[in-house]
């Protein structure tokens, strides 16, 4: 007797919850056979590849529902971030414009209608408003295209920023007028949100990294952290373990300091910099750990600490991005289901050319990673002779 697709739904979300995602193709298979069926079974069937990582699987599935529903927006901006991990980036910037379509994600939209979104094209003389979105590592990762846009815009630019990144980007790029998120703008001609550029762009992944490095700590900041860090023993090396914890994905990425018990007997100064309350975590015994998250006042510090810091070793949260804008190396842990500008199968990232990946073999194993961590150590730079 066949089920009803509220059923299978509900048989399939528990099997999901459950990690047995493997069990869902077997559940779906009698009605979805021949390549028809439910749309909603479709959705699910593709969830449950996507957390197999079968993301040639989820492609395949998604473009047909974006073929059958092209109004099924959330149904867009899944293949974008499955098009996007491919690194498919000419359709995959495409689809992300439907970023804000979503029903977490409504709220968020800007919606400005005293001036037109640019699309990319020369408005010579005139003047563009790019206003950053979505997360501080966001921030520091699409920065780098305000010259390119002004290159191709031959516009002046006008930059929004959010306040804690402020004197970052004003430093990195004096010849634009940055102001804080809130601040009545000047007037404008035309807009852009900082992650629309891509597409506004044309933006390749052969066009990757861009100039780097693109952010610089201030020297002043460098010189008290140089001060305040000069009795540990070096290497020094920075560490953040776990996201913000309103991150939709935090759960997936995020982990517990005393789950580093590998890297414990290291030769090394950890310098801890995380904020929020992970940072207050007990380290494993034996970790020569230095905890600065309450001396870190802002990013200003974080990226003086990172600046003179050998390496960063962390799970993806802003600082991985801030390194990488700074040129600085980090070592970045990655859950099986990484988010898609990691993209797949790789061990390094076309974004950060100084960075690499450590992603889990499977789902929930953070201890592998660790101790392939601990394993690269010993035959880094990082280590001891």
């Amino acid at each position: 007797m066949k089920r009803s697709i509220a059923e299978l739904l509900a048989h399939g979300q528990a099997l999901i919850a459950a990690d047995l995602p493997e069990a869902v193709g077997t559940l779906l298979h009698p009605y979805l056979q021949g390549g028809t069926g439910p749309i909603p079974l479709w959705k699910l069937l593709a969830l449950a590849c996507r957390r197999q990582g079968k993301f040639e699987a989820v492609r395949k599935i998604q473009e047909m529902i974006v073929e059958t529903l092209p109004g099924d927006l959330p149904a867009r901006y899944d293949l974008a971030d499955t098009l996007l991990t491919l690194g498919d980036f000419a359709r995959g910037w495409e689809e992300y414009r439907f970023r804000y379509h979503l029903p977490h994600t409504t709220a968020l939209a800007r919606h400005i209608q005293a001036a037109p979104r640019w699309d990319g094209r020369p408005i010579s003389g005139q003047t563009l408003l790019i206003h950053d979105e979505q997360g501080y590592g966001d921030t520091f990762q699409f920065i780098r295209l305000l010259r390119a846009a002004q290159k191709n815009s031959e516009a002046k630019i006008l930059v929004e920023i959010n306040h804690e990144s402020l004197s970052l980007i004003r430093r990195a790029y004096p010849e634009f007028l940055v102001q804080p998120r809130g601040t009545l703008p000047p007037h404008f001609d035309a807009h852009c949100e900082l992650m629309s550029l891509p597409h506004a762009l044309g933006l390749q992944l052969s066009d990757l990294p861009l100039e780097m490095p693109y952010l610089q700590a201030d020297p002043r900041r460098i010189e008290h952290w140089q001060e305040r860090l000069q009795d540990l023993p070096r290497p020094w090396v920075a560490l953040t373990w776990a996201g913000r914890p309103t991150h939709p994905n935090d759960g997936n990425r995020s982990m517990r300091l005393e789950q580093f018990a590998s890297l414990a007997t290291v030769a090394a100064s950890f310098l801890a910099i995380q904020k929020g309350p992970a940072a207050y975590q007990p380290a494993p015994t034996g970790m020569n750990l230095c905890r600065l998250s309450d001396e870190i006042r802002d990013f200003e510090d974080t990226a003086a600490i990172l600046q003179i810091a050998d390496l960063l070793i962390s799970v993806d949260s802003s600082p991985v991005h801030l390194a990488g804008a700074l040129g600085r190396p980090a070592w970045v842990l990655l859950p099986f289901e990484s988010e898609w500008r990691w993209m797949t199968e790789r061990e390094d990232t076309p974004w950060y050319p100084t960075h690499r990946l450590f992603r889990q073999s499977r789902r929930g194993d953070w201890q592998g990673v660790l101790e392939r961590v601990a394993v690269d150590w010993v035959a880094s730079e990082y280590s001891p002779a």
